[in-house]
């Protein structure tokens, strides 16, 4: 593990030199409103993976009922069986609406002029906390639903259901709860290999495009800013493996939205992040254990694909 003290930042000896206390950071006076806001989301994040980790979907009814079409006792178990499972899954997806929302909140406050990148995250780090708990939770979301087909196949049937009931000028019951519309967002929200993250790094480029306009480059700043430390804090203090795991899925997190919000992304020679080290270290994990952060990115980071990225990042990441 002692490799992560090299890859975050090919300068990591010009990182700031206080400590980031992602462990025990109390919001202070000036942090306790958006704190709060973000505080009642985070709350809610548990729940949604205890959720998503224990959803088995409805296979064996789905595959009964397409096996015998004619039989209406089955196509009634398996359209009984798929409808909660739907109102969870939109459950999640209007989850991370709201995650969406406490992302911009805490980007606001830890952008916000007189302040440098720098000083926001000495001086608010219980939102620099409650960030690396967005990722952390934002990364393993997409991890169990990537190993999860469930979650698309019941989705699809549900659709297909509906609008097969639809031709037949039949109106169920569930579509007072997943309308048309909702059901087309909620499509194309599960139809990313990482949803979550996918949601999370629009809303940060969108962020940066509304509000900081000419000035991505306060929020690139901060992004690596916070690599760095977290690399650091790693380093020095962290020893156990869950606190390994949430360390890499925050550099992973932080690394995808770099890549979305920087001009030339983190994958280019002139990045100031060390994307070849990043990859090594992931890769000397367990599989199991990284597998999923290794896929946010491949397929979930813009400038993987650029000319500016060495054939040997490619290689990495086949």
């Amino acid at each position: 593990m002692g490799n992560l003290i090299k890859v975050l930042g090919k300068d990591l000896e010009n990182c700031p030199h206080f400590f980031l206390d992602f462990e025990n950071a109390q919001p202070t006076e000036a942090e306790t409103a958006v704190w709060n806001q973000v505080s009642a989301v985070l709350e809610e994040a548990h729940g949604i993976l205890a959720e998503l980790q224990s959803y088995n979907g409805a296979g064996q009814e789905i595959r009964e009922a397409i096996q015998n079409p004619g039989d209406l006792a089955l196509q009634e178990k398996a359209w009984n069986a798929v409808c909660p499972l739907v109102a969870k899954l939109k459950r999640f997806y209007e989850f991370s609406l709201r995650l969406e929302n406490a992302l911009r909140s805490l980007l606001e406050a830890l952008t916000s002029p007189p302040y440098a990148p720098m000083q926001h995250l000495e001086r608010e780090q219980a939102l620099a906390k409650q960030f690396a708990e967005i990722l952390h939770f934002t990364l393993s979301f997409d991890e169990l639903k990537m190993t999860n087909p469930a979650i698309q196949n019941d989705f699809s049937y549900y659709r297909r259901t509906i609008s097969r009931n639809r031709l037949n000028n039949q109106q169920l019951e569930a579509e007072n709860e997943v309308n048309n519309e909702m059901a087309n967002r909620m499509s194309l929200f599960y139809a990313e290999a990482t949803p979550m993250l996918k949601t999370l790094s629009n809303a940060t480029t969108k962020f940066v495009s509304e509000v900081l306009n000419k000035m991505s480059s306060v929020t690139s700043s901060g992004l690596n800013l916070t690599t760095c430390l977290c690399c650091r804090e790693y380093r020095c203090r962290f020893t156990n493996t869950d606190t390994m795991l949430f360390c890499m899925r925050v550099m992973v997190g932080v690394i995808i939205l770099y890549d979305h919000v920087h001009p030339v992304g983190a994958f280019a020679k002139t990045s100031k992040i060390d994307m070849k080290g990043c990859i090594k270290v992931l890769k000397e994990q367990p599989s199991n254990s990284v597998e999923g952060l290794l896929n946010a990115l491949r397929y979930t980071t813009r400038h993987l694909n650029d000319d500016s990225t060495s054939k040997q990042i490619r290689a990495l990441l086949q």
